[in-house]
C-alpha cells in the first residue's frame, strides 16, 4: 500500500502543480491510465514494471529511490561512485530529495524547490578568473 500512497501523492501533486488529469499524467509519463489505476488500487501480481516506475518518476521529477522504497526494494539501481570530497553536497542533495518525497511538505513548497532547481540547472557556470 505504500506504493499506492506514493502514486496518489504524485497524482495529486501533478494536478496541483501542473494542472494534469490522469489522462495527461498517462500521456506525459508513458504509463497507461489502467496501469495508474491498478497502481492506485495496489493491484499487481509481483512488482509493477520497474521501467514504467522509472518513467513515471522521471516525467514527474520524483526520486526513483522513493518509489522503489515504497515498493520495498532496496534502491533504484547501483549507487553512483562517490568521491571523497562530495559528502556535504550529497547530504544537501539527499535533504532536498527527501523534502520532495515527503508527503507532509506542501505542494506549493515542492513547486518552488523544483523551480529553483530548474533555474540552477540552466544557469551558466561562471569560471573564476
Amino acid at each position: 500500500m505504500a506504493f499506492a500512497r506514493f502514486v496518489r501523492r504524485a497524482i495529486d501533486d501533478a494536478r496541483d502543480e501542473r494542472g494534469w488529469t490522469v489522462t495527461d499524467l498517462a500521456s506525459h509519463t508513458g504509463v497507461g491510465r489502467s496501469t495508474v489505476f491498478r497502481w492506485l488500487a495496489g493491484d499487481w501480481q509481483d512488482y509493477p514494471e520497474l521501467a514504467k516506475v522509472r518513467g513515471f518518476c522521471s516525467a514527474l521529477d520524483l526520486p526513483v529511490a522513493a518509489a522503489f522504497r515504497a515498493l520495498g526494494l532496496p534502491d533504484a539501481g547501483p549507487a553512483p561512485r562517490r568521491r571523497h570530497d562530495d559528502g556535504p553536497v550529497e547530504a544537501d542533495v539527499r535533504a532536498i530529495l527527501d523534502r520532495l518525497a515527503d508527503p507532509t511538505v506542501p505542494a506549493e513548497e515542492k513547486h518552488h524547490i523544483r523551480d529553483l532547481l530548474r533555474y540552477l540547472a540552466r544557469r551558466p557556470i561562471r569560471r573564476a578568473g
